[in-house]
């Protein structure tokens, strides 16, 4: 049974900068399409991006492209998630999740995930 553990959350003003990482143990997530939800207070849990298998393919939410980038290190079995430019409204726990072989076009829905990380918190400060 893998973990998704995310970190590098933490508090930031707005126009700074933050790297997230998804590190994963018990399991290689080299077959694992990946992506990073939020979810902030009362509100529900939304896509930011996901990124293919391979790495060769990337999807952003529209709130997020352009600001945001997913990448992965297959060899440090990590996925990341650098984001740039960081509003008030990216405030939320961002949390890493995991589909075996996952196509693209299912990822933003969240549904039939394989695993999921408890989240990391982040907080954008004006």
């Amino acid at each position: 049974q893998a973990q998704l553990v995310e970190s590098g959350g933490g508090l930031v003003q707005a126009g700074g900068s933050l790297r997230l990482s998804c590190g994963a143990s018990g399991r290689t997530l080299s077959n694992y399409a990946m992506a990073w939800f939020r979810q902030a207070p009362g509100k529900e849990r939304e896509f930011v991006a996901a990124i293919s298998w391979s790495g060769g393919r990337t999807y952003y939410a529209d709130s997020v492209k352009g600001r945001f980038t997913i990448a992965r290190d297959n060899a440090k079995n990590t996925v990341y998630l650098q984001m740039n430019s960081l509003k008030p409204e990216d405030t939320a726990v961002y949390y890493c999740a995991a589909k075996y072989f996952g196509a693209m076009s299912s990822m933003p829905a969240g549904a039939g995930m394989d695993y999921w990380g408890k989240g990391t918190l982040v907080t954008v400060s004006s």
